[in-house]
């Protein structure tokens, strides 16, 4: 039988490098244009209409969208001003649609803006919530467009409730008052009054609209539609809600709504009422609509009588323990699961929650993520340490292994034979070398995704340059880490190349010392090639590894440091040669006198 080894490893090699130049060319470099499309639509490289027309004029080539100004200018507003949240409510619809997040900054310089949360419609990538009523052949219901009058209150905040009035004068009228808590969320209380001389069948509901999908979609974290109904998670991202189109289903209780990465908008319904609820989707003018609401049972109101519906609407950060008071509180069924832990959420649980009692401890989340770190390798002691001390012994046996194979090159047969009874007589298990390792690797990835998805990471800072653990690491080795004063973006012709495949810094240059170095300790491969391929892999891997988190960074390296430490004490525990000694007796002898 023909010995396909060395084919084998060059062509794990081949796509290696190609699934490397591949994502880098069509995710990266992609995602990389987008943003910056996505930046300059932001500072206002969006079409403006005329003022009192807020709403985008759809055109057969496409929308043309409004200022900021102009969509907030197009009707009378509320302002809405918390220790959490800034911006305006509308008269015109009763719409929440202005909301910035007081406590998050576009970037970690302090004084840049705010992040933005919901934007009126007209304007690129409305996101916004809504609420109505719905009915059959009903006078006077308001709609999107209705004039609400604001009769109480001049500024929507903790403890300062506002209300508002429409009437149509066809015999029902609408009195909504909105309230807010000092964190993200909004209660509703809408109430319909019948002057009518017949009684009428009515039902309330509530939205979140969301048009035109996030230009640079999250890496590793769900977006799109989330909720909890009947105390089932669904989550749909945007190709799935453009495929469905439409998804709806009954249940009592429960919220939906569409979340980015670390920002949500949901609507909550009563916890003991029945509701239709359904994730939609609609196109007009190539701009995809995505929404996610529930229509509560209709309700017959007599004449002379009243309705009233109360509603939640969440609107802010995911942050574990919010979601949690208010699962807590208000009975918010899984709210927390707004948050994407994945299919390892038994995992990703605990993981986050040691994260927080770390950073409590701690005070910085770099180091919880050292701390938590330790706990795990600890907790993966027993099964590395199986593995290690197989590998330290398959080492240790290496000059009769080479040996053997030259011996026995032409017979490989014999070879197998001849090592397999080495194996037995040395009381090595070469499968032990990878099995007890299988069982780290579910936890590897529960803290790769506890770490992508966690807020607390975003704009964090680390020691020296790391001033946001959820970006990459800025410096780059082709500027010296900054020793050189240039900026490689703005190379021209090839910054863009320079910045996105060649952007190696600090900490991905030390994973790939450290995930080196951890080769270097393990048995050698088979024969020359496979043991030039595997030298290359940990330069590969960096490659790969340099665009993610440095969050993620620090994590790696410091988790092969310590794999490295447990090799290191194995290797001197069987007397085996290794890397480190090698070094360091090098060095001795240079010190050496003579």
């Amino acid at each position: 039988m023909p010995d396909n080894t060395n084919r084998n490893t060059i062509l794990f090699v081949v796509l290696s490098m190609a699934l490397l130049f591949g994502y880098q060319a069509l995710v990266l470099g992609p995602q990389n244009k987008q943003r910056e499309a996505e930046l300059r639509a932001r500072e206002g490289a969006q079409a403006v209409q005329p003022s009192g027309s807020p709403a985008a004029t759809v055109r057969p080539e496409g929308p043309v969208y409004v200022s900021r100004a102009a969509a907030l200018g197009g009707s009378p507003r509320v302002a809405v001003d918390t220790p959490a949240l800034q911006g305006s409510l509308s008269l015109r619809g009763g719409r929440i649609d202005d909301l910035f997040l007081r406590d998050y900054r576009v970037t970690v310089d302090p004084g840049s803006p705010p992040v933005e949360l919901l934007r009126p419609e007209g304007m690129r990538d409305a996101w916004f919530a809504e609420f109505g009523w719905t009915g059959a052949n009903l006078p006077g219901l308001p709609s999107s467009g209705s004039q609400w009058t604001l009769v109480q209150g001049d500024r929507l905040s903790p403890g300062r409730p506002v209300v508002l009035r429409y009437d149509a004068g066809q015999g029902l009228a609408f009195t909504r008052r909105i309230e807010v808590d000092d964190k993200f969320m909004f209660t509703i209380t809408d109430t319909v009054a019948n002057s009518l001389s017949n009684p009428v069948t009515i039902a309330p509901y509530a939205a979140v609209q969301r048009r035109g999908a996030p230009a640079v979609p999250a890496m590793n974290a769900h977006e799109g539609a989330v909720g909890v109904m009947d105390g089932v998670l669904e989550m749909l991202n945007y190709n799935q809600l453009k495929k469905e189109e439409e998804k709806g289903f009954s249940a009592t209780g429960g919220w939906l709504g569409i979340t980015d990465k670390y920002w949500l908008a949901a609507v909550v319904p009563e916890q003991t009422e029945k509701v239709n609820a359904a994730y939609r989707t609609t196109q007009i003018s190539g701009v995809d609509i995505f929404e996610a609401n529930f229509v509560a049972q209709p309700r017959v109101v007599q004449p002379g009588g009243t309705y009233t519906h109360v509603s939640r609407l969440f609107a802010g950060a995911k942050t574990v323990p919010v979601l949690r008071t208010y699962e807590d509180t208000l009975g918010i069924p899984r709210f927390e699961d707004a948050v994407d832990w994945g299919r390892l959420f038994f995992i990703t649980k605990p993981a986050f929650w040691l994260l927080e009692v770390f950073n409590g401890l701690l005070g910085s989340f770099g180091l919880a993520i050292l701390a938590l770190t330790v706990v795990v390798r600890l907790l993966m002691f027993y099964p590395a340490n199986l593995s290690y001390e197989s590998l330290t012994k398959m080492k240790k046996v290496q000059p009769q292994v080479e040996e053997l194979r030259a011996r026995l090159k032409d017979d490989p047969q014999k070879q197998q034979q001849e090592l397999m009874r080495l194996y037995q007589s040395e009381k090595i298990n070469p499968l032990m070398g990878c099995l007890p390792m299988l069982a780290t690797i579910p936890v590897f990835l529960a803290l790769f995704k506890v770490l992508s998805v966690a807020i607390e990471m975003r704009h964090a800072p680390f020691y020296g340059w790391i001033q946001d653990l959820s970006s990459r690491d800025p410096t780059t080795l082709l500027n010296l880490f900054g020793l050189i004063p240039w900026d490689v973006a703005t190379t021209p012709f090839v910054g863009g190349f320079l910045n996105t495949y060649l952007h190696i810094g600090v900490w991905p240059l030390a994973y790939g010392v450290t995930q080196w170095l951890s080769m270097k300790m393990s048995p050698p491969a088979p024969d020359r090639i496979q043991q030039r391929i595997m030298e290359l892999m940990p330069v590969i891997f960096t490659f790969v590894m340099a665009p993610f988190a440095v969050g993620l960074m620090i994590y790696y390296t410091w988790s092969n440091v310590l794999t490295i430490l447990q090799q290191y004490v194995i290797m001197r525990k069987y007397q085996v040669e290794n890397p480190i000694d090698d070094f360091l007796n090098r060095l001795k002898a240079r010190r050496a006198p003579g």
